[in-house]
Formats: C-alpha cells, sequence, structure tokens
C-alpha cells in the first residue's frame, strides 16, 4: 500500500509537516503517528494550552511534536516582514499584517513558503474556502503550471488496478467548470505527482460518459474533454518522465480491460488508468465520496497540485488515519523524486563488475 510504502522512505528522509489546527484531536493523534514511527516533525499550530489539554484526554503524549502559537512565536517579526513584502500584501501596515499572522493557517503557510516547514495540511475543522485561501494567496505556483488543482488518492486491495492498487483522482476539490487548458493543465500537474509517488509510469484518462465519441456527439462537455486530451497530449514532451494519456474515456473503459477491449479501444491507457481527471467539480467530488461512502476504501487528500510547496486541504470529516496519510503523501512529496526512488545500481553477470546507471 502507497502509505506503508512511502512511510519506509521517509524514514531516511524525515521532514516537517505543520498543521494549522493543532488544537483538533485528530490532528494531535495523525501527529503523534507521524512522530513515533519517526517520519519527520509534526508541528501544530494553535494555542499551546489547549493543544496540551486536548492531548492529555487523549492520554498522547506530545514529546516529538513542536507547538508554535503565532503571537508568541519568536518567529512573528521575521514573518511579518516577509509577509508585507508579498505582492499580495504589500499595501498593509505592520498592524494589519500581524493580524493576518495571528491567524494560524496564514502563519502555517507562511513557515512553509519561508522554509519553516516542508509542508502544510489544513481544513481540518474550516470550509473548502477558508482552508484553501491562505494556501493560494501565499504559495507560488510551479514553473510553467497556470492552474492549481488537487487529487485524492485512493487504496485498494486490488493491485491489477491503478499503480498497485493506488488510484489518483482530480480535481476533487477546487475548479468547478476547468477549460480545455485547464484540464490539460490537471491533467499534466497530477500525472507529474503521481510519478513522484509511485515511481510508476502514469497512464493518464481524461474521463466522460462517451467513450472516443464520433461526430455525432456534440456535447459542449465531450468537445472540452477532447481538446483537453489533445493539449495534454502535444505537452507530455515537456516532461521528463514517462507519461501516456488517453481520452475521452468512460470510467470502466479507463480501468477495466475486458471493457476496453468489449469496445475496441486500443490504447496504452485504456484499462490500465492510474490517473483519473474527471471533466467538472461535480462528477469529480460526488465521484470520490461515493467511492469512500460506499466501498469504504481509504482515500488521502485533498492533495494541491500546481503548487512550489506540498500542500493539502482535507476534508472536515477526516479521520485521524485520513490526515496520518495525507501527511506521509505531503512529506513524500517534499523529498526529492532522486532521494525517494534511488536508482538501483545494475549488478553484471558473474564475474562481472557491479555498475551503477547513476552518474
Amino acid at each position: 500500500m502507497i502509505i506503508s510504502r512511502l512511510s519506509l522512505r521517509l524514514q531516511n528522509h524525515p521532514k516537517r509537516v505543520v498543521y494549522p489546527e493543532g488544537q483538533d484531536p485528530r490532528i494531535i493523534q495523525a501527529a503523534r503517528q507521524f512522530a513515533t514511527r519517526r517520519l519527520g516533525v509534526p508541528i501544530l499550530v494553535g494555542d499551546r494550552s489547549r493543544i496540551k489539554i486536548n492531548a492529555a484526554r487523549l492520554n498522547i503524549k506530545l514529546d516529538g511534536i513542536r507547538i508554535v502559537e503565532p503571537t508568541r512565536s519568536e518567529e512573528l517579526p521575521g514573518y511579518i516582514t516577509k509577509f508585507r513584502g508579498h505582492q499580495r500584501f504589500s499595501g498593509l501596515n505592520e498592524h494589519e499584517a500581524t493580524e493576518y499572522l495571528a491567524n494560524p493557517n496564514y502563519f502555517a503557510t507562511m513557515m512553509v513558503a519561508t522554509g519553516g516547514a516542508d509542508a502544510i495540511v489544513a481544513g481540518a475543522t474550516l470550509g473548502p474556502t477558508n482552508g484553501l485561501r491562505a494556501i493560494l494567496q501565499i504559495l507560488p505556483r510551479q514553473n510553467g503550471v497556470q492552474t492549481v488543482s488537487s487529487m485524492l488518492i485512493v487504496e485498494m486491495e486490488d493491485s491489477r488496478l491503478g499503480a498497485e492498487g493506488t488510484l489518483f483522482l482530480a480535481d476533487c476539490a477546487v475548479i468547478p467548470e476547468p477549460t480545455a487548458e485547464q484540464l490539460a493543465d490537471i491533467a499534466c500537474s497530477t500525472a507529474i505527482l503521481a510519478y513522484h509517488l509511485t515511481n510508476h509510469p502514469p497512464r493518464v484518462a481524461l474521463l466522460a460518459y462517451t467513450t472516443k465519441s464520433t461526430g455525432a456527439t456534440k456535447s459542449p462537455s465531450i468537445e472540452r474533454v477532447k481538446a483537453a486530451t489533445a493539449l495534454a497530449k502535444a505537452r507530455t514532451r515537456e516532461f521528463d518522465i514517462p507519461l501516456e494519456i488517453d481520452g475521452e474515456l468512460q470510467v470502466d473503459a479507463a480501468l477495466d480491460p475486458f471493457t476496453a477491449t468489449t469496445k475496441g479501444i486500443e490504447s496504452s491507457v485504456a484499462g490500465q488508468a492510474s490517473v483519473l481527471v474527471f471533466p467538472d467539480l461535480n462528477s469529480g467530488n460526488i465521484a470520490s465520496k461515493m467511492v469512500q461512502v460506499i466501498a469504504g476504501i481509504p482515500a488521502y487528500g485533498q492533495i494541491l497540485t500546481g503548487l512550489d510547496r506540498p500542500a493539502a486541504e482535507i476534508s472536515r470529516s477526516a479521520s485521524a488515519h485520513d490526515i496520518f496519510g495525507t501527511s506521509v503523501i505531503v512529506a513524500a512529496q517534499a523529498v526529492d523524486k532522486r532521494y525517494l526512488y534511488p536508482i538501483q545500481p545494475e549488478t553484471r553477470p558473474a564475474g562481472g563488475e557491479e555498475t551503477s546507471s547513476v552518474g
């Protein structure tokens, strides 16, 4: 399972994950797991006394866990200066900037933006808009990416599905009605992160309610998916990763080899997709939540894609287990892929010398 695999690798490259809702019992439980498994240092942002009271109620020790209270932090003055230097907030005076940074979401995001933490997990107690606001306002986008979106990672016992049982679903939380250009951005940024986390060549399916429709289908949504597929395929040469993209595909044709064969779809993606890109937020959000509720499949995220720093905006219904898994993913995202999945030395036949493909 992806969380177990990444946890083992993360022990060799521990990271600092910050939680702006540090007082929440589920966050405290997830932070305890993260620290106990030696994956790095969890940072709980919030009222120090309240965090300690809630931890005591849960009989959780806080050793190995850092607690930061924004208004009492030694880092606050430096953050105020850097915050006011941000283009979006350059018109604020010191008092106004201080009020922003007294908010744990803004303080925690500034920690990530300035290198004080490696990743952020937010949203446990806030609506999506409030949970995302600070992250989208402060953290920069990746070079060449215009669209910030999200993905949900689901784990299944059937290793024949996706990348050894792992599926990446996008976008399920951010963009209500993506344009063709935005869908192409979502497909590419999700594929890049999926490759980083699994080391499996991503096979990306742009989903629709038809499969390879002919000119008889003139639905604007179908035409948008077709255009997005063409744009995403054209962009594959920009990325130095093995990447396959196809669309438009119905979800059964994307995941099931028999269905793909029955429908006469010949492609490297059909029947073996690991990344599913939904045509709009309605379909993505509904499908992802239905999978979790009906099938009880473990799911982690939403992981924000297109940002230059690892970030997640979790659901208010997330369990401590969900939050821990999401923490592992964003922490692993902060590890350079060369260290997360180092190239193994190649061994020559008996009598030969060992050689390494690493320069």
